[in-house]
């Protein structure tokens, strides 16, 4: 806000031209004189004084009215980022979804039920997503960040999952038949009535999964898995799973 104050009256021209040393500088001075009195009038003029309170309102009201309106703008953000997953659907590459996705999973929006099959989300971070039903059927997710996120009934047939932070996720009736789980970290997940047929596990960390209850896991590779529960490489073998090495290594 600019503080307008009365300005001093200005002193005469003859006194003003008399303290000119230098003739050829009087219009200069003579232009100076002419803005002192202007300046003068327009510092005793009140309209200009309410203009200025005017402008500092309209600053106070902006902020106001930008503050009200966050809502709408967050509506408008989350309906452009569902724009951009749904034109995409089916469709390969990333088309701009991982930043849609985690933009919306930032703002705690539910994610259920979202179809990014056979996208290429290499290295997307969902940790805590709810994404109950999501389908993720052939979607490249190597490296990508689902720790403590809900994916129970999720489609994850054939989904590329290698090196995937899978940390106390919640893969009740999931569907990970086919999927490439190697070197994935499962510590913690849940994979209560889960399918795992024909998936590879292989270098897996399954540290505390809960396994009881997996409906699957033939030709399940175990090779080389990591900390698993007492048990349940044995209990694998015998419903089916395989060890085997696989040509990559």
């Amino acid at each position: 806000m600019v503080l307008r104050e009365a300005r001093k009256r200005p002193e005469p021209w003859a006194q003003r031209k008399a303290g000119v040393r230098h003739g050829w500088t009087l219009p200069w001075h003579a232009i100076e004189f002419g803005f002192d009195w202007t300046a003068y009038f327009l510092s005793r003029w009140a309209f200009l004084e309410v203009l200025e309170y005017l402008g500092t309102l309209s600053v106070l009201f902006g902020v106001i009215f930008y503050y009200s309106e966050a809502g709408d703008r967050k509506k408008q953000k989350h309906y452009q980022a569902w724009q951009v997953i749904n034109t995409a659907q089916g469709k390969g590459g990333a088309g701009g979804r991982i930043e849609a996705l985690q933009e919306l999973n930032a703002d705690r929006e539910p994610l259920a039920g979202v179809d990014i099959s056979g996208a290429f989300l290499q290295g997307v971070e969902l940790p805590r997503a709810n994404l109950t039903r999501a389908n993720f059927e052939a979607a490249d997710l190597r490296d990508c960040n689902l720790g403590n996120s809900d994916l129970t009934y999720a489609d994850l047939k054939s989904a590329n999952l290698r090196r995937a932070s899978l940390r106390s996720v919640n893969l009740q009736q999931g569907d990970l038949e086919d999927a490439d789980l190697v070197g994935a970290d499962l510590q913690g997940a849940d994979l209560g009535r889960a399918n795992l047929k024909n998936a590879d596990l292989r270098q897996a960390d399954l540290k505390a999964i809960r396994w009881q209850g997996i409906t699957s896991v033939e030709s399940a590779n175990v090779y080389g898995v990591r900390n698993a529960p007492e048990g349940f490489v044995a209990w694998a073998l015998r419903h089916g799973a395989i060890s085997e090495k696989g040509a990559d290594e």
